[in-house]
């Protein structure tokens, strides 16, 4: 696999798809109105795969996944000037924005799995949560996002089940 672009943050972002072809979307606590699929850093020589797996279960507590599908490459945004440096205060290093490598998971479990305080190990991130078409997970996320959004749900869209 390539090395994501110098400046960016690693980050894995998952797409979790139900039986009807629908995607999860949940929206942000720290940004009113704010929805996302979910997604996550990869720690120090962790393997994305891994990173996807763990991600998936510390943000909505979902062991019943399988990965279908890996997005051939690395895909980028950057933040807007405002986000950059509210996050270089947070994260103490100032990145240019995000390098996501992307999954696709199927979801293999009940609905009453997903809880949003997930597996206990990390702060909760979403207040709510839905299935949504493509164009709804598109059109709730955030402008900057966009754009990753369109061609990672493009690049999967063979491979929905």
């Amino acid at each position: 696999m390539e090395a994501p672009p110098q400046g960016y943050r690693r980050n894995v972002g998952i797409c979790l798809v139900n039986d009807s072809k629908k995607i999860f979307a949940a929206s942000r606590l720290d940004i009113p109105c704010a929805w996302q699929m979910p997604q996550g850093s990869i720690d120090e020589a962790e393997d994305p795969r891994s990173a996807a797996i763990r991600e998936i279960r510390e943000e909505t507590g979902v062991k019943s996944a399988e990965i279908l599908a890996e997005a051939p490459y690395w895909l980028t945004y950057d933040f807007p000037p405002e986000v950059r440096e509210k996050l270089r205060h947070q994260w103490g290093s100032d990145w240019k924005g995000q390098a996501q490598k992307w999954f696709l998971l199927n979801f293999t479990g009940k609905d009453d799995e997903i809880n949003l305080l997930g597996d206990g190990s990390e702060k909760a991130w979403f207040g709510e949560w839905s299935w949504m078409s493509t164009e709804q997970v598109v059109d709730l996320t955030l402008d900057f996002k966009k754009p990753v959004y369109k061609e990672v749900l493009a690049a999967f869209t063979p491979h929905l089940p």
